[in-house]
């Protein structure tokens, strides 16, 4: 049997390629191993330096949430509450500037004017700050000398038969395609604002009643050379420019279904140097509610549910107002913010400087509010438990964290037609179908874009009084009557 030898020089090339195959499969892995490594410590740096900051910055553990900023200033502490009937929270990020709306906010240059007006206007009620006022006369005049000026040249112009003034659209201004108008407006709405906005005006009138600003009074041909108090559905109270909400808020208290507000639209007269006005209804039959409502009887009668189970006592000392009306008002006040009916002295939020409230010295009596009495407390007179609501200039520029929650203050219940339009996710398309219908408005609001920007902030504010009505547990019932 021979043997099969093995030079030694070929076992040591064998050999040697053994060893190189070993070592490089062991400086392979020692690599991977390397870059793993490598890897998971920048994962890990990476991951303190992102922690580091937020543990230093108030010691906060990982998941907390900070608190809202109050004035500027980080609570991490439980807040005091401002009020003593706000109870639900608002987390936010940062805080958001209201936006600029047309024809809500006074331009600087008038700001002076507007305080010497509101001088003036005191003087003349002999500083004492307490006003007698008609049931038209709104709480907060913002018209402006350049305005005042206005109305005399136009009364002067109608007066001698120079100016015939009628509609300067080729046709109506209040636009409807379809054979009926939105359900919320009745035909008898159609027809008083088609009339504000086409009639021609035979007659320029201005009423001063005793210790009120003026109105200015427009009629038609049937009621020219008539009584003031005889103008029934043919007569219109002309307002300042500046007032132009309150065109918005007609609209909104017809989808609401409250049905409390006079008809109101927008128009130009050429007399009035073609300035848009709103032009709202003229009513002889509204008067101011008989008897001294002040905010401690107005809430006692909020307690004993006047006319609700039938006649009050007389120890009650109750209005001729239904109870029902009152949470009706406070509803559609909160949403525009029109505080000069329940809150004149502006006691519910943060009034400017510039705001009549402080300029007549009204806000510094809010220490003791149990005496302050309500304005523009109004009904029909053959109607004396319903409401009715005028002069509703409505303040789009309020933040929301600068609501006046003053006004719904002693409200137990509200209507359940209302509070289903705003949790219906319906409300904007309803105002936009509805102010569509005046189209002058809608054009001087910046068309669609504009609208949608006003109705933003009513959803806003909408959303806030569901919460208040979810967290102090305020009924939602019917209000029929």
């Amino acid at each position: 049997m021979e043997r099969c030898v093995i030079p030694a020089g070929l076992f040591c090339l064998k050999l040697c390629r053994a060893s190189s195959r070993w070592c490089w499969w062991r400086h392979l892995r020692a690599r991977r191993s390397a870059i793993v490594a490598g890897l998971c410590f920048v994962y890990l740096l990476f991951a303190v330096l992102q922690v580091s900051p937020s543990s230093a910055d108030g010691k906060r553990g990982i998941g907390t949430v900070p608190l809202r900023r109050h004035g500027g200033q980080n609570t991490h502490e439980t807040p005091a509450p401002t009020r003593s009937n706000v109870v639900y929270i608002t987390l936010r990020s940062k805080r958001h500037k209201p936006a600029v709306i047309r024809a809500t906010v006074k331009p600087k240059s008038r700001r002076k004017k507007a305080r010497t007006l509101a001088k003036h206007d005191a003087q003349a009620h002999g500083g004492n700050g307490r006003h007698e006022q008609d049931a038209w006369a709104p709480k907060r005049t913002n018209t402006s000398e350049p305005w005042t000026q206005i109305i005399h040249q136009a009364l002067a112009l109608y007066r001698a038969g120079h100016v015939e003034d009628g509609t300067d659209y080729p046709g109506s201004s209040i636009r409807i395609y379809s054979q009926k108008p939105p359900p919320w407006l009745s035909q008898e709405d159609m027809a008083h604002m088609r009339f504000l906005a086409n009639s021609k005006v035979r007659q320029l009138e201005r009423l001063q009643p005793e210790g009120s600003p003026a109105i200015l009074l427009f009629k038609g041909a049937a009621q020219a050379n008539s009584d003031p108090s005889e103008c029934r559905g043919g007569c219109g109270v002309i307002k300042s420019p500046v007032d132009m909400s309150e065109v918005f808020a007609f609209h909104l208290d017809r989808v609401l279904g409250l049905n409390r507000s006079l008809p109101t639209v927008s128009r130009r007269f050429r007399a009035l140097d073609s300035q848009l006005c709103p032009v709202t209804l003229w009513d002889p039959s509204i008067s101011a509610v008989s008897g001294q409502l002040t905010w401690s009887s107005y809430q006692t009668s909020l307690k004993n549910k006047c006319w609700q189970r039938g006649a009050p006592k007389p120890e009650w000392n109750c209005s001729s107002i239904h109870h029902y009306e009152w949470s009706k008002v406070a509803l559609f006040d909160f949403l525009l913010q029109i505080h000069q009916r329940l809150d004149q002295n502006c006691c519910g939020f943060r009034p400017r400087p510039e705001d009549s409230c402080v300029v007549l010295g009204y806000h510094g009596k809010c220490g003791v509010v149990d005496n302050v009495e309500l304005s523009t407390i109004v009904h029909r007179r053959r109607d004396p438990h319903h409401l009715v609501f005028i002069n509703n200039k409505g303040f789009f520029d309020r933040d929301e964290e600068n609501l006046d929650f003053r006004l719904l203050e002693g409200i137990k219940e509200l209507p359940d037609v209302a509070v289903g339009v705003l949790s219906s996710q319906r409300l904007r398309e309803k105002l936009l179908q509805s102010l569509f219908l005046d189209q002058l408005y809608w054009d001087s609001q910046g068309g669609r874009q504009g609208i949608e920007k006003l109705i933003d902030v009513i959803e806003r504010r909408a959303k806030v009084l569901l919460r208040y009505v979810n967290a102090h547990g305020v009924k939602v019932m019917p209000m029929n009557t």
